[in-house]
């Protein structure tokens, strides 16, 4: 199980760091949005942390669904030992190009992440939702808002289908939206506070700097299908 502990300590890790650099630059209209529009001012301080918890626990559940999808998407494909190599090389030039882009030095992220807000369907239920002040809409304006392409969440989700199963895979995306938590709950609680200043910069570095040495991992783990095809996944890392 060893690869499962590195992976999960990598992607706390990264999702933390980024969160507050990647996913308050990308989501941050949205709660900043909301915020103004569907929490009370006049609400106690419990309330209103309740509604910006839903609204993040709206995000991790549709990414543990979908983690779950590609995870079984993994499983049901053939995996040879220079199968998984291959998707170990993909994935590790994916992150490497993702600390990239979240550095500023390529526009990789932004080349992929196609905005679905423009649809009917998600134009019509954002408005719904976002002048519907019950607690339980907070949590579907998540849902809904988990669904956003992001560049971010497609880099997860190609460690949860490199896991080859619907567990692990839902488990590689709950991990994932739950490190993304503290930031996005922050911007919300404290408004504007999270989108200026020296410590973002600072997360946006250390984020960069880990998803391109954890890309630089998973390279070299894919040297070791390539020169023992018969390798267990789940031994990658021994």
């Amino acid at each position: 199980m060893g690869m499962e502990a590195i992976n999960f300590w990598s992607i706390v890790t990264i999702a933390f760091l980024g969160s507050f650099g990647h996913c308050i630059g990308m989501c941050g209209g949205i709660v900043l949005a909301y915020t103004g529009t569907k929490v009370d001012p006049t609400w106690h301080a419990i309330h209103q942390s309740a509604a910006h918890l839903l609204y993040s626990l709206g995000r991790v559940t549709t990414y543990t669904v979908m983690g779950a999808l590609f995870g079984y998407l993994g499983s049901v494909a053939t995996f040879s030992g220079y199968t998984v190599a291959a998707l170990f090389i993909f994935a590790g030039i994916v992150m490497i190009l993702t600390g990239l882009s979240i550095m500023g030095k390529v526009k990789f992220l932004t080349a992929i992440e196609h905005s679905i807000m423009k649809t009917g369907w998600y134009q019509k239920s954002f408005r719904a939702l976002m002048g519907n002040q019950t607690l339980f809409s907070f949590y579907l304006l998540g849902m809904i808002n988990g669904l956003l392409p992001c560049g971010f969440v497609y880099f997860f989700a190609v460690t949860a289908a490199s896991t080859m199963s619907p567990f692990w895979g839902a488990v590689v995306m709950l991990v994932f939206g739950m490190s993304t938590i503290p930031a996005l709950f922050s911007l919300g609680f404290f408004t504007g506070l999270m989108q200026k200043g020296k410590l973002r910069q600072i997360m946006v570095t250390l984020a960069s700097i880990a998803v391109i040495i954890y890309g630089l991992v998973m390279i070299y783990d894919a040297t070791k299908f390539i020169r023992h095809p018969e390798r267990s996944l789940l031994h990658c890392c021994d």
